[in-house]
């Protein structure tokens, strides 16, 4: 393993942009020392599209990357582009830190977009070839055998014919409706009796495969795959749908709506309806993207424009198959030669020996632990669910849910533990974005086996990750806490970076008590023993221990600040990070996604260095180190540094106390420090460079690769 620690800052020798000042009367309202919240996400995207394009990555993980820069870019659109367009309709005045006015901002983001369209249309086009050349082809139809033609044909007239509905636009029949992400075909049709052409549009099923598995050939073996797209398979067989029509020209559209819709709490008696009334809305968002293929013509493209209402700057032209998320499907080929090695999450040391369900309480009682997820499995959070569902000791479960996912073992737990007379709350968070309609059947589905359910605040949503489980123990009540920077979801616990902690400390176990009375009654208690809640000290507290340091630097004694979060976007923190700097504190920032803080300044920012990493799995956790003298203080949790989570959500930070505990934690930072695979450098310009390193795959040390050796090995 690579001996570099956090001690080996990393010197960021970008020059300072235009426009800030000169070093002694840094102002630090100035704009130009922000970057802009939406161009920096489009950064991080940018930095998934580049895993796309690395050649070091296995071609079916390139295949992946592409299609999760393509959600992505759906879901900025959906709500940060929406968002952006709202305040221009508005005449919004207020800017943020950055000074960049909303028509600003969509400005530069449609150019950035654009720009990386280009980029995604080369990739795809690369990594179609070199799928290829290992045995999985994505075929246009005209490449196709004639047994090949005749068996997708088959296919369209036995699957996709009966599904399928053209819908007319003319005089007698309005322009119809275009479903948010749906893949749509415009077709133009000739009546050969008057010669007059028509439009029509077919809406792609997303019920069927995106890509339909064609019949091999000769020389093919069992490890090649043959595809055709679904709409090039529609496309081919038009005359099916028009007959006695000239089809005269098809193409590809594609369009994204607003789904940052407020909730309409007047509209509704309970929350529960109000976000029921905001997913059905959501369906008929004003239209912020028009995608379309680069062949289509300009009468038809202006056609769209017209009758979807919107800015011929906000339609984009590609020449890759639209909605490239579709690509995922790939990673389901048994071709593991053609993705990173698998890795199968092992169980922490201290519960590999447990037979009984009172024993995974005796573990917790003797000592706290601390799992690193995914390389530590997230079975013994679920086992400590189902032990307290199943003894007959445990007397009460609490337990947040922000997004459980499909088929969750979570939620089995709690409904079981109803079942078998525990009493069991569970506050699901309703307003989770893109995860309402999930959580609102689960919440239903708690509140028929009898589930006390919150749905949180109107106002507020509760991002807290925590379940507290009360045990009866020799007449005593004792109290067992899980606390995690990440979901209560046991499938993207297997590729999400997370940390969750075990622990029945009594202060801990309070002020879960305390939390969750907050949560399901009325409380104003603001004095936590251990716990960091937002919206009530978070901040206040956070502020303090950071200025803690400042005045360590002043004293001229070491000070140093470790953060590593998912986003750094609060100007009030920027600011104080950034005094923190002049005063001669090395802060470390491991951000990665958005960040609106400008490293390497000359006598502002030259103490802070900002890292990004970008591998194969999502790094989520959470970790905030203050040096403190040599006696260092560590929180984990659930909130990044952003307005959101510190003023309008349910967040909590908890302190790691345990000295081998926060041994493992500085030693995770000093690992994460010294990769050399998945990291990038935040420059003061914006921009994002990779470490330096040798080209050669043994050259680069992986932080991720070392987690799950180390897993593995332990």
């Amino acid at each position: 393993m690579s001996t570099k620690t956090m001690d080996d800052a990393r010197p960021n020798t970008t020059t300072a942009p235009s426009g800030i000042g000169e070093p002694e009367s840094y102002d630090l309202d100035n704009p130009d020392l922000f970057i802009n919240r939406e161009l920096s996400l489009l950064e991080f995207n940018s930095r998934v599209l580049e895993e796309a394009q690395d050649e070091r990555n296995p071609i079916l993980e390139r295949a992946k990357f592409l299609a999760i820069y393509s959600s992505n870019t759906d879901e900025f659109f959906m709500v940060r582009v929406a968002g952006l367009m709202q305040q221009v309709a508005a005449q919004v005045r207020d800017v943020p830190a950055d000074g960049l006015t909303p028509t600003e901002q969509l400005r530069d983001i449609r150019k950035k977009v654009r720009s990386n369209l280009i980029i995604l249309n080369h990739c795809f086009d690369d990594i179609k070839t070199k799928l290829a050349a290992a045995g999985i082809h994505l075929h246009h139809y005209d490449e196709l055998t004639k047994d090949q033609a005749e068996g997708v044909d088959e296919y369209f007239n036995n699957e996709i014919f009966p599904v399928l509905t053209p819908l007319a636009f003319d005089p007698g029949r309005p322009f119809p409706h275009i479903s948010s992400l749906s893949l749509n075909l415009a077709v133009m049709v000739r009546d050969p009796d008057s010669n007059v052409e028509y439009f029509a549009r077919i809406k792609v099923p997303n019920t069927l495969p995106r890509l339909i598995p064609v019949a091999r050939i000769n020389g093919d073996t069992r490890r090649t795959y043959r595809f055709i797209w679904l709409e090039d398979l529609i496309a081919h067989n038009l005359s099916r749908l028009f007959p006695g029509y000239e089809i005269r020209q098809t193409a590809g559209f594609r369009i994204t709506r607003n789904a940052d819709l407020e909730i309409e709490a007047d509209e509704a008696s309970d929350l529960l309806e109000a976000i029921e009334a905001t997913v059905r809305r959501r369906r008929f968002g004003f239209v912020v993207r028009l995608t379309v293929a680069k062949t289509m013509s300009t009468p038809i493209r202006e056609l769209l424009i017209q009758n979807l209402d919107i800015a011929e700057e906000g339609m984009f032209e590609s020449s890759s198959p639209l909605g490239l998320s579709g690509l995922m499907s790939l990673m389901s080929l048994d071709r593991p030669d053609l993705k990173d090695p698998p890795y199968m999450p092992v169980i922490h040391p201290r519960f590999r020996q447990i037979d009984t369900r009172q024993e995974i309480f005796d573990v917790i009682k003797q000592g706290d632990v601390l799992l690193h997820h995914p390389y530590d499995s997230f079975i013994p959070v679920v086992d400590f669910l189902r032990a307290a569902a199943r003894d007959p000791q445990v007397i009460a479960i609490k337990q947040t849910l922000y997004r459980a996912g499909k088929n969750s073992p979570v939620v089995d737990a709690l409904m079981e533990a109803r079942e078998n007379g525990k009493q069991v709350s569970a506050l699901v968070e309703l307003k989770a974005r893109f995860d309402e309609e999930s959580n609102i059947g689960w919440a239903k589905t708690l509140e028929r086996e009898g589930v006390h359910v919150i749905y949180g605040f109107m106002s507020l949503k509760t991002h807290s990750k925590i379940c507290l489980v009360v045990r009866r123990e020799a007449d005593n009540i004792r109290r067992y806490v899980h606390l995690s920077t990440g979901n209560y979801n046991a499938i993207t616990a297997n590729i999400y970076t997370d940390l969750g902690l075990f622990t029945s400390k009594p202060e801990f176990g309070a002020d879960a008590s305390d939390l969750f009375n907050l949560l399901t009654g009325y409380s104003k208690k603001t004095d936590y023993k251990k716990f960091l809640v937002a919206p009530i000290t978070l901040r206040s507290r956070f502020a303090e221990l950071i200025e803690r340091e400042i005045n360590w630097a002043k004293k001229g004694q070491e000070a140093k600040l470790i953060f590593k979060m998912n986003a750094l976007i609060d100007p009030a923190f920027i600011k104080q990070l950034y005094r923190a700097s002049q005063a001669g504190v090395k802060t470390d920032l491991f951000v990665r996604g958005v960040c609106g803080l400008r490293p390497g300044i000359p006598n502002l920012s030259d103490n802070i260095n900002v890292v990004s990493l970008v591998g194969r799995f999502l790094e989520h956790t959470r970790i905030y180190y203050f040096h403190n003298g040599g006696k260092p203080d560590i929180y984990l949790g659930s909130a990044d540094l952003m307005p959101r989570n510190l003023d309008r959500r349910i967040e909590t930070l908890f302190p790691i106390e345990d000295p081998e505990l926060k041994q493992q934690l500085i030693e995770i930072l000093n690992i994460v420090a010294a990769d050399e695979a998945n990291a990038r450098i935040l420059r003061a310009d914006g921009s994002y460079v990779r470490v330096a390193s040798s080209t050669e795959d043994t050259g680069r040390f992986n932080s991720q690769e070392e987690f799950m050796n180390r897993a593995k090995n332990r």
